[in-house]
């Protein structure tokens, strides 16, 4: 899966919405009713390094792997930096992205979760 093909798959989950906030963060954000859930750099020399959150379990099993580590700033709330989502097999990550809107729908309000339905 490309960078172009996972902004694409983020764009299309339920609620998903883009939002691309300028220097001196430079990211494009990726959140549902305000909640982030998956975010590229858009700056050089990180550019389209992409970053979500997983559960406590598959951050540890993911920080092991090469070419994941903890996202800055955030590694501590569990989310992890994938350096190049072109080496990733394309159903792990549309599952890891996928979990991770799933925590982001879940800690809406329940008025928030039954607008998204």
């Amino acid at each position: 899966m490309t960078s172009d093909e996972l902004k694409d798959f983020c764009a299309a989950l339920a609620g998903a919405q883009a939002v691309l906030h300028g220097a001196p963060s430079n990211i494009l954000v990726y959140e549902v009713g305000g909640k982030k859930f998956a975010y590229f750099k858009t700056s050089t020399p990180e550019q389209w390094r992409f970053s979500l959150r997983a559960s406590a379990e598959r951050f540890v099993e993911l920080t092991d792997m090469p070419g994941v580590k903890p996202a800055r700033y955030m590694g501590r709330f569990h989310w992890v930096t994938i350096v190049d989502v072109g080496r990733f097999p394309s159903a792990y990550l549309a599952e890891l992205v996928q979990d991770s809107h799933a925590r982001a729908v879940a800690s809406l309000t329940r008025a928030q979760r039954a607008a998204l339905a």
